[in-house]
């Protein structure tokens, strides 16, 4: 069994900032590419950023320049800075990571979402 448990997620004042933490645990081999997807009300699930095993980067157009992603591979941890909120940036956030499980063989493993709040 593989679980990804996810928090930082809550209230954010208008140009705050919030920190989202997404840690993998179970019957781990490797962890491949981790990422951060978001839904808002009445809106498809959308990636916001990802990050590979060797620390590749990328991010949807609309945070580049406020949100940074990174990853401890000891703590099989991926994290969302998140600067400069605005209220668009409202949804639920997911984590998600592709993993090699010593079980199951590798597929996609989900968090259960945290909210993130721009008031």
């Amino acid at each position: 069994q593989v679980q990804l448990v996810e928090s930082g997620g809550g209230l954010a004042q208008p140009g705050g900032s919030l920190r989202l933490s997404c840690a993998a645990s179970g019957s781990i081999f490797r962890i491949y590419a981790m990422g951060w997807f978001r839904q808002a009300p009445g809106k498809q699930r959308e990636l916001v950023a990802s990050i590979t095993s060797g620390g590749s980067t990328n991010y949807v157009d609309a945070v580049k320049g406020r949100f940074l992603i990174s990853r401890d591979a000891a703590k099989n941890t991926v994290y969302l800075q998140m600067n400069s909120l605005k209220p668009e940036d409202t949804a639920v956030y997911y984590c998600n990571a592709n993993i090699l499980s010593t079980s199951v063989g590798t597929r996609d493993y989900w968090g259960q979402g945290t909210q993130v709040t721009h008031y």
